[in-house]
């Protein structure tokens, strides 16, 4: 059967109108970002911001006709916009005006891990944090939130297309014990997305909502690089429990480090402490030890900003031939020294879960460090 076609896309989305103007979403040039992979199609309507909830039935009508056009498997179809609504300047009703974090029922935390560049291992730290948690009985799903350059279905050796339940939600795909859902997923792997930041936000929005995860203890957030208006966007979006910031040593990373940590501050999401990856190495052949990029900056950092530092991880071989090979050495290598440090950070991580969820359900207030 042949591969659906974007003019097949354009004809069926002819026939949808813009309630607002009454003409057709393809004619005022509202549709952008197409997407096709082997049945699995993504596109964007760009929408006023102001008109967004008004727009969902249009959105769902755009998913609903291409998905059922021959050939097509899935559709993520995504409202986007140009420019933001305008943020007023008084405190107060810029808190208003808020837009509300995503309904994820039956997780029961949402972790970002994040770093401020990339470069620094955050995808896996994820993984292997994700792991670590799985390892000590919990349940949990893992989302690669990075939708420019999705590495997690390579570094859990996943191939393949995830499948459509009853109910239109994507069924998330399962390896190691844990569930994931990527736009690697979707899109093949060297096949470059460009997305503006809004559509991207969108997407990922979706890849949270319209997955049927389940019932889990934590999803794990493997956050894009950087600190820019996805990053933002999604720290808004996500109803996160708390954040993880990885960095490594030295300076110039500590410095992207707490740009980091003030976006989480400015959404007043609590950040669980600092993990220093790539800490040190330690040769192979001779055992000598050698401190590539400096160390213990982290952790110096950590105290510096009254925060908990979380743990060190070693530069090491094993570490990136496992992620690479689909094997992460917390389950190709338990009992390896690299992967008990792995679950000495997890187990603080669940342990500030539950003093964020204690403080929450006392009604107590989120302190959030300056």
């Amino acid at each position: 059967m042949a591969e659906v076609t974007r003019e097949d896309i354009l004809n069926v989305l002819d026939g949808i109108s813009d309630p607002a103007r009454g003409q057709s979403i393809v004619a005022l040039g509202m549709i952008a970002g197409i997407q096709i992979k082997d049945g699995h199609v993504a596109f964007g309507i760009e929408v006023d911001p102001a008109q967004a909830k008004a727009m969902e039935p249009v959105r769902a009508e755009a998913e609903k006709r291409v998905h059922a056009l021959p050939g097509v498997l899935t559709v993520t179809a995504v409202l986007t916009a140009e420019k933001q609504a305008a943020q007023p300047s008084h405190g107060g009703q810029q808190q208003g005006q808020r837009v509300p974090p995503l309904e994820l029922p039956g997780i029961g935390a949402v972790i970002a891990v994040a770093s401020g560049k990339g470069g620094v291992g955050k995808s896996t730290t994820a993984v292997n944090l994700a792991l670590a948690l799985a390892a000590s009985g919990k349940s949990v799903g893992l989302l690669d939130a990075d939708v420019y350059g999705p590495s997690i279905p390579r570094m859990l050796g996943i191939t393949g297309k995830p499948q459509m339940a009853e109910d239109k939600k994507v069924i998330p795909m399962e390896r190691h014990g844990i569930k994931c859902m990527s736009m690697g997923f979707l899109i093949d792997e060297e096949t470059p997305i460009i997305w503006r930041g809004p559509m991207a936000t969108g997407a990922l929005e979706q890849l949270m909502r319209d997955v049927a995860w389940g019932q889990l203890d934590v999803l794990v957030v493997d956050m894009p690089p950087g600190t820019g208006d996805i990053h933002l966007s999604m720290a808004q979006r996500a109803p996160l429990t708390g954040a993880v910031i990885v960095s490594t040593p030295q300076d110039i990373a500590l410095l992207d480090a707490r740009k980091g940590l003030n976006m989480f501050r400015k959404v007043e999401v609590p950040v669980f402490g600092l993990i220093e990856n790539m800490s040190y190495f330690v040769c192979p052949h001779c055992g000598e030890r050698t401190e590539i990029f400096s160390h213990g900056g982290a952790k110096r950092e950590a105290e510096r900003l009254g925060m908990d530092f979380l743990g060190e991880i070693p530069l090491d071989i094993a570490i990136r031939e496992t992620s690479d090979g689909g094997e992460p050495i917390v389950v190709s290598d338990p009992d390896s020294p690299h992967s008990q440090a792995y679950r000495t950070i997890a187990a603080r991580v669940w342990e500030k879960i539950g003093e964020s969820q204690s403080q929450q359900a006392a009604g107590a207030p989120r302190i959030v460090m300056q």
